[in-house]
């Protein structure tokens, strides 16, 4: 179906929308009619040829006294009958005025239709919009639309009337039928357009990507697979693509469907279709991928999807994580560390955005490359941010890496932008394959076709532009041709090829030692007098009453103003700590750390120290000498109160130990470097022979430096940061591999900037244009 058709097509519906339901309906809720009345009717003008059959064999089996369903659908040739005395248009044509005798009869073939069928119309919960409809007086007009004999919404084509071939329309072409008419139902309510449906041309590269570099190795039989199959289209154009017996592969054998959708409507039009096409019914799910896991036990041999991208999958989140924990072994991945030790990682991006999920879900589905077996193919549609969101570490990269790692990732190809209906965004294709020829392996090919259009002359929806046969046959030579495309003018392809490596990085921490002056001062220890939380509040209270706020009587007399005053001042506190505030101990405690840190102001005095080191040691010293005890909490607190960083002090030793013999070899080789060396990672020569110094971290300072996986991280520390900031040092233990895809950095052009006298000439001739237009105007006004 060519796109005036489609535009014809989605015309006449929705003006049976425009014409029957405008009074009945607001126009954002057209859709809860519109779209199961076209998938009945598509199923009922299919039924229409074998109703006398159906009713023949349901009055045999009736006769002998039994029931077979079997026997039903081989008498309607589907996979579904109706066994009601009505079709659609008898119904219309029977009708009467009598609105309750016309809904009785329209309950009637509804529940004459099989249970497959019954779902369907559940899904979209037709009874109750029938009901209102009857009630309403628009029923019997909304039929004789639908019956009409100028629209033709069955997989076959038929002739009007008029003698003119209504075309045929399939599950693809409902698709995007449902697609147009979902965008202008909400248009009109002003909504959001919902998922993005895939272009058909979009779906005809996917499958040639698939299945035409294996034309010649395809399995006796296959099964196909897509975890969020919307309306079916791309699992029935795989079938279609191979089964064509014009087409390129003319495939042989058995094909099995199998998809999940967790939107109810999408989700009815999908399997009224495969039931329709003959394709097991069962083999399609409603419900989401992400939450629990569908056809348990099988894996596929190609799996194709345009997965939601941006999409929130907050609601699933109880069903994969609990806590930080993961519990849906799926997106768990075992990736080895920085020292090559292996480690089961979180493969889950953040809440936001599920798409790569969903691609986590096809890689695990993947058959097991054998003897017997081809491995598996993977086509899946992503956005910008599945190639680059995340840090080191993190669930995204994790996945990219895990693929990529594992020598999965064949090729990404970058589509032009406005080529879907509903976004205008970005996209890639990404396809995935464990059984990558001998030239491919260790390889990931891109390739730029973000260029390659035709312009639509109307828009559909976002959609302004398409891809062409020539532009699908330019990219697949691109892709068997696996070698370096320059980009031989500004609207041209562009390809490259990149080891996997290329795309990976060491997220490498680099830090600088801590430099502390110290001092006690009363100005210093004063904030220890109050509890961190209620500090503001604690702090208005002393200045108020000083002493007073440690009276036995203070919180039972001023609790209330303490409170009124946290209210006032924005500062809301729940029950919990309302009752933590009014308790002694919240002031008491505070206190008893102030008074331990003036006593040592008083016995150590107020010299500033430009070495937190002797501060330390003088510290340790008075308190061992007064048999003074304090918590490690309690001196972290008092310490930090009267020590503040300053590039001028001395550096903070963390600690002076003694390490030789097998002891230093085994830190060598763990660090991969010479003992002369040790101090570009953090152990520095010590006062004696054989011992090393470690100093404190200053971590506002600490940084990071993304190293090439090609490279050396110490030589790169060497070149890159050491001449910089000469007492860094790198520290490895913290060091996180991560990965990447940056389409922008590989593939951008250059634009020169205009010479200044063209500019020039252009702004002189826009400022010639204003003023003739506004001496026309002001002429004109006079």
């Amino acid at each position: 179906m060519d796109n005036s058709q489609h535009n014809r097509l989605v015309a006449f519906i929705w003006s049976i929308a425009d014409d029957c339901l405008r009074d009945v309906y607001v126009r954002g809720k057209y859709r809860d009619v519109i779209l199961p009345m076209t998938v009945l009717r598509r199923l009922d003008a299919l039924l229409e040829p074998t109703k006398k059959a159906v009713l023949e064999a349901q009055k045999e089996q009736k006769k002998e006294n039994y029931e077979d369903p079997q026997g039903l659908e081989d008498a309607s040739g589907f996979q579904f009958y109706n066994t009601s005395q009505y079709t659609l248009k008898s119904l219309h044509a029977s009708a009467v005025n009598d609105r309750q005798a016309l809904l009785r009869d329209f309950e009637e073939y509804l529940n004459g239709f099989s249970e497959n069928v019954r779902e369907i119309i559940d899904k979209f919960k037709l009874r109750a919009q029938i009901r209102h409809m009857a009630a309403k007086d628009v029923l019997l007009s909304v039929l004789e639309k639908f019956t009409s004999a100028y629209i033709n919404l069955t997989p076959f084509e038929v002739e009007d009337p008029d003698g003119h071939f209504l075309p045929a329309l399939t599950n693809l072409g409902m698709g995007y039928v449902f697609e147009e008419l979902i965008r202008k139902f909400n248009e009109e309510n002003n909504e959001e357009a919902g998922e993005h449906f895939t272009p058909r041309e979009v779906i005809d590269l996917m499958t040639h990507l698939i299945f035409e570099p294996i034309r010649d190795q395809l399995p006796p039989n296959m099964v196909i697979y897509d975890p969020a199959c919307g309306s079916g289209g791309m699992l029935t154009e795989s079938e279609n693509f191979i089964k064509d017996p014009e087409g390129e592969i003319r495939y042989e054998g058995a094909v099995y469907l199998y998809g999940k959708e967790i939107n109810d409507e999408t989700y009815a039009i999908c399997k009224s279709d495969m039931m329709i096409k003959g394709n097991n019914a069962k083999n399609i799910a409603n419900g989401s991928t992400l939450a629990e896991k569908p056809f348990p036990g099988i894996f596929f041999d190609f799996m194709l999807s345009n997965p939601p991208y941006g999409k929130s999958w907050s609601s699933e989140v109880d069903h994969i994580k609990s806590g930080k924990d993961i519990i849906d072994r799926r997106f768990i991945v075992p990736l080895p560390n920085y020292w090559g030790e292996s480690e089961e990682v979180p493969a889950t991006p953040r809440t936001s955005d599920g798409q790569l999920l969903f691609l986590m879900e096809m890689v695990k589905r993947m058959k097991a490359l054998t003897p017997k077996t081809i491995g598996s193919r993977i086509a899946s549609v992503h956005n910008g941010s599945s190639l680059f969101t995340g840090d080191a570490g993190g669930g995204e990269s994790n996945i990219r890496r895990y693929i990529i790692e594992n020598d999965l990732l064949d090729a990404i190809i970058q589509l032009p932008n406005n080529l879907f209906y509903n976004t205008g965004i970005t996209t890639y294709i990404w396809l995935l394959s464990n059984n990558k020829p001998a030239g491919r392996k260790g390889k990931v090919f891109l390739i730029d076709a973000s260029q390659r259009f035709s312009k639509l002359r109307k828009n559909l929806g976002a959609k302004n532009c398409e891809l062409r046969p020539e532009h699908i046959r330019e990219i697949l030579d691109a892709y068997h041709g696996f070698t370096e495309v320059e980009r031989e003018n500004a609207d041209a392809l562009a390809a490259q090829v990149f080891d996997n490596q290329d795309f990976g990085y060491y997220k490498v921490t680099i830090e600088r030692p801590q430099r502390l002056k110290a001092q006690f001062t009363g100005e210093r220890i004063a904030p220890l007098r109050f509890d961190r939380k209620f500090r503001e509040v604690m702090e208005w209270a002393w200045n108020e009453w000083q002493d007073g706020i440690y009276e036995a009587d203070f919180l039972e007399q001023q609790g209330g103003k303490l409170v009124e005053w946290c209210e006032e001042n924005g500062e809301r506190l729940g029950k919990k700590q309302k009752n933590q505030l009014l308790k002694q101990e919240t002031w008491q405690k505070p206190k008893r750390l102030w008074e331990q840190a003036d006593r040592m102001r008083e016995m150590v005095g107020e010299t500033e120290y430009n070495d937190f080191n002797a501060f330390q040691s003088e510290v340790n010293r008075r308190l061992k000498a007064e048999k003074m005890k304090w918590s490690a909490a309690e001196k972290k607190a008092i310490l930090g109160a009267v020590s503040w960083y300053d590039a001028e002090a001395e550096k903070v030793i963390a600690k002076e130990k003694k390490i030789s013999g097998d002891q230093l070899e085994e830190l060598l080789l763990r660090l991969g470097c010479r003992e002369k060396d040790l101090p570009d990672f953090g152990y520095y020569p010590g006062s004696k022979s054989g011992t090393f110094i470690t100093y404190e971290t200053a971590s506002d300072l600490r940084d990071t430096e993304n190293v090439p996986l090609k490279e050396e991280i110490h030589a790169y520390f060497r070149h890159e940061v050491q001449p910089h900031v000469a007492e860094a040092w790198i520290d490895l233990e913290k060091t996180k591999i991560g990965y990447e895809i940056s389409f922008n950095k590989y593939f951008y052009q250059h634009t020169p900037l205009r010479e200044l006298d063209e500019v020039e000439a252009e702004i002189r001739e826009l400022e010639r244009l204003s003023d003739g237009l506004i001496g026309e105007i002001l002429g004109g006004a006079l």
